[in-house]
């Protein structure tokens, strides 16, 4: 049967008894905003692809590089000067390569209008907040403000951190308790851009000029909470790698306690 009437008569009493609760509805800027940067994040990742694709071309001709890392200058440098007898070869070779560049040209473009909607508002004051943070910068932090919208709706870090799936899972009953892995619910999109901020509290941060310019202007407040996290994040670190335990156990771990204090810092002053 249909059951609207009913629906209907439910959601009235709960609006009567206060138990229902508003939920957060983006901006047009803001679906704009995040739809830009999930098109940088596919062109991100369709120029890994093509980058694969020229490098496996290469070793299928037993053409291989092995003076420095990929995509360096001097790797360049030896791409350019590649050539092959074959016309229809020289050909597949130009292809490959040439989206690779236009690719790269695109991510550059893209990655500095991302920085100029970052610096305007209503994103500049935010923006400034979560830059403090070792390992967010404007691409980040943007990405965050987006995907999140509004920090405050989370009542508690608890929750934020099960918004981003980077909690335990569990299946307990009575006496008997038993966890899982983390929960991967929410946005994998923020899950691997928080698992790239986490990677550089692998390291001390101390005297950083970078990091010590982005918080230059600052609240004092935020900028006393992102040193804390960057003392508590890299000691997280090494005490989980002296544990014994794997990289991806450390990272993960290491993710959700810095998302934990983007929230600190979102829910102090912004």
């Amino acid at each position: 049967i249909k059951t609207d009437k009913r629906d209907a008569i439910k959601l009235a009493r709960l609006m009567r008894s206060g138990e229902l609760e508003s939920i957060h509805v983006p901006s047009e800027e803001d679906e704009a905003v995040r739809d830009y940067l999930r098109s940088r994040d596919s062109l991100r990742l369709d120029l890994g692809r093509n980058r694969q694709r020229l490098m496996k071309f290469l070793l299928r001709k037993d053409i291989k590089y092995s003076t420095t890392k990929y995509w360096t200058v001097s790797h360049y440098k030896w791409l350019n000067n590649l050539h092959f007898n074959n016309e229809i070869l020289q050909e597949t070779f130009n292809d490959y390569y040439s989206r690779v560049r236009v690719q790269e040209e695109n991510l550059k473009a893209m990655d500095k209008k991302i920085q100029e909607v970052a610096e305007s508002e209503p994103y500049r004051e935010k923006v400034g907040i979560l830059r403090c943070f070792r390992g967010v910068d404007y691409l980040t932090a943007t990405f965050l403000l987006c995907e999140v919208n509004d920090f405050k709706r989370f009542k508690t870090v608890g929750s934020f951190m099960s918004f981003l799936g980077l909690v335990p899972g569990e299946y307990s009953s009575g006496s008997k308790r038993k966890q899982t892995g983390i929960t991967k619910t929410g946005s994998p999109r923020l899950r691997r851009i928080l698992t790239e901020a986490a990677w550089q509290h692998r390291f001390p941060g101390t005297g950083s000029k970078i990091v010590t310019a982005r918080r230059s202007g600052q609240p004092a407040l935020v900028v006393a909470l992102a040193e804390k996290a960057s003392l508590r994040l890299h000691k997280k670190f090494r005490n989980l790698q002296l544990r014994g335990k794997t990289p991806q156990v450390m990272i993960t771990a290491v993710s959700r306690e810095l998302s934990g204090f983007l929230w600190a810092a979102m829910n102090l002053v912004a």
